[in-house]
């Protein structure tokens, strides 16, 4: 039995004023031969806010962000980052 290790992008919701996206990943423990999942629930998640760099993020989450990320909400939140230093 070989064991692979698949992380899953479950979760995505939008959140506050400012339509942050919080991603959550199931990171899973899988047997290659069987398919079965020995592991799962052992959950990472990240948040991306209104301008980040999402080149790098999955395809759903950029999906996501054009949606909801007008350039009103981005200027909206970089003038709240300058109003809370």
């Amino acid at each position: 039995m070989a064991l692979v290790q698949n992380r899953v992008l479950d979760k995505i919701e939008v959140v506050s004023r400012f339509k942050h996206i919080q991603c959550r990943y199931d990171n899973q423990i899988i047997d290659d031969v069987t398919g079965e999942v020995i592991s799962k629930g052992n959950f990472d998640r990240h948040i991306v806010s209104p301008g980040d760099d999402i080149s790098g993020e999955a395809a759903q989450i950029q999906a996501i962000a054009s949606a909801v990320w007008t350039q009103e909400i981005i200027d909206a939140y970089a003038a709240h980052k300058v109003s809370d230093i």
